[in-house]
């Protein structure tokens, strides 16, 4: 089955307290009552489920970036850390410590546990424990990339302790996230040998492939390229392939395809998320716009012919800006004269720009208008047609999909001197393909190349590939450009005054301190409650 979320957040505080009596309490479980049966320690597990991420976060992160602005409040504390305006007591800053060790103490509650569960079918006992090794080695691996060094423990612990505990180096973080996915990929079934009941749990291909985005994340190309290779072309870690077309990859009726690795699983009445109500245009039924693309992640994508829109030949036209672009832009966001899609199949035209709409009609035109998008921009991707009229959907969200292999092992073939024109037909080219290119110009392997070119052009590639997917912050910060893509003004669309920008509106002000902002600060009240919790430098 899909993981869903379901209440045991009480049950995670009391299992880790009660003390054995002769005679159990009938009000409550305890230690001694609850583990009886292998559904409850399912249940257990998918409540790891649940903790793992959450959609807010998804969909936050990419404003953390050059891809997207938060205009309304601080969500997720993006607003605070685009603009580098933040200290070790911002919300974001705590809650994202508190999120990660409380799903790490879910893990640790039902491997504590597990042994405790009468006539538990061994295979099933097995993967229960792989599932929650690997969910244990995402939160550390997460704590690690925002935090560096990070308290690590491998049972609860107790609140005295979590007093006392100091701070572990990330290498040996990092060595414990690599160790827990090799024994979770040993131990966990691949995608095609789940029952269609369990679809949607965590694999082998999973855990192969969390391990090269944290080898990715080290620069270790030689390992990221082994770990992609062990999901390329290899049935024997998992049936993996690009989903047949872009858009349809992020539709409900699509879920769980070929290309899904690992997703972030939601059901209809069940466990839903609602964040797109504020992302869809207004004459969609926008309630406040939260999250807008910028124009930097508009321009990043190349025209129809391979070209980038700076580049001589490329046949951009900034009187019609999104005519003869990628197709993964339409895919992706919202622009003015933008054809949305209804459910029953009609289209709508999206006017944005001041005096776009046609004279004596109804439609109304977006941009300037209260709770529109102050970048002139809306995002597309991720909508669900079938969501309700509070656009509330069961849609998952992929938080690993195997274009991101395919991203990585491409990358890591160029940083090792290795990308050939075979490796980039099946990596790059097959992207393109997939996404609509048919020019043989953005398809084929640039001859005469060299790596620096090839780098910018994989990078390209995975921006706007994975755009509005939550991975380009980490991407800057790994690739050391934060300081430059998020030193300056954040614009929108060609919305502005002309004087200004030539015209391109200016939305945000952003500021990355390169000494000290690619690690966030340990959470204040932690070092309040805890004197051996040491800070991050500069902070």
């Amino acid at each position: 089955m899909k993981p869903t979320y379901i209440t045991l957040l009480a049950a995670a505080l009391w299992l880790g307290g009660c003390k054995d009596l002769d005679l159990a309490p009938t009000d409550r479980f305890t230690e001694a009552t609850y583990w009886t049966n292998a559904d409850r320690a399912l249940t257990v597990l998918n409540t790891a489920y649940s903790g793992m991420f959450t959609a807010d976060l998804f969909f936050a992160n990419d404003a953390l970036s050059d891809n997207a602005y938060n205009q309304l409040g601080d969500f997720q504390g993006a607003n605070s850390i685009a603009r580098g305006s933040y200290d070790a007591a911002l919300g974001r800053i705590r809650d994202e410590w508190n999120f990660h060790y409380g799903g790490i103490k879910t893990t640790h509650i039902l491997l504590a546990n597990i042994d405790r569960v009468p006539n538990i079918d061994a295979a099933l006992k097995a993967r229960i424990i792989a599932e929650t090794r690997f969910i244990r080695a995402f939160h550390y691996f997460q704590l690690m990339t925002w935090y560096g060094d990070v308290p690590l423990f491998t049972k609860d612990i107790s609140i005295e302790e979590s007093r006392t505990v100091a701070r572990t180096p990330r290498a040996d973080v990092l060595a414990f996230v690599l160790a827990e996915l090799d024994a979770a990929a040993a131990a966990l079934p691949t995608n095609v040998q789940y029952a269609a009941a369990d679809k949607g749990r965590i694999t082998k291909g999973a855990a192969i492939a969390l391990k090269a985005r944290a080898l990715l994340y080290e620069s270790r190309w030689a390992e990221v390229a082994t770990a992609c290779e062990q999901l390329i072309d290899n049935s024997a870690n998992g049936t993996y392939g690009l989903f047949p077309s872009y858009e349809g990859l992020f539709l409900p009726q699509n879920e769980n395809s070929q290309e899904s690795i690992l997703s972030l699983g939601f059901a209809p009445e069940v466990r839903t998320h609602g964040n797109f109500r504020d992302f869809v245009p207004i004459s969609i039924g926008d309630r406040v716009n939260n999250i807008a693309p910028t124009q930097e992640l508009v321009d990043s994508y190349l025209t129809t012919n391979g070209k980038a829109i700076t580049e001589a030949g490329s046949g951009f036209d900034e009187k019609t800006p999104y005519a003869k672009r990628d197709p993964r832009l339409a895919a992706t966001i919202v622009y003015d004269g933008y054809q949305w899609k209804k459910a029953d199949g009609t289209t709508t035209t999206i006017y944005i720009k001041p005096g776009s709409s046609p004279a004596n009609t109804d439609a109304r035109n977006e941009f300037g208008k209260q709770n529109a998008s102050t970048t002139g921009y809306y995002v597309r991707k991720y909508y669900d047609p079938t969501a309700n009229a509070s656009f509330q959907s069961g849609l998952d969200l992929m938080l690993i999909r195997y274009a991101d292999v395919l991203l990585m092992y491409a990358e890591a073939k160029n940083e090792q001197g290795q990308l050939t024109a075979a490796i980039w037909d099946k990596t790059i080219g097959a992207l393109r393909r997939r996404a609509g290119f048919t020019d043989a110009a953005a398809l084929t392997f640039p001859t005469g190349a060299t790596q620096a070119t090839l780098r910018e052009a994989v990078r390209r590639e995975r921006r706007v590939e994975l755009a509005m997917e939550g991975l380009r912050v980490f991407d800057i910060r790994r690739w050391r450009i934060a300081e430059t893509v998020l030193n300056g003004f954040a614009h929108g669309a060609k919305f502005g005054d002309p004087a200004v920008d030539n015209g391109y509106a200016r939305v945000d002000r952003r500021n990355f301190d390169k000494d000290k902002q690619y690690l966030w600060p340990i959470p204040q009240i932690e070092r309040d409650l805890n004197q051996n919790l040491s800070q991050n430098p500069k902070w």
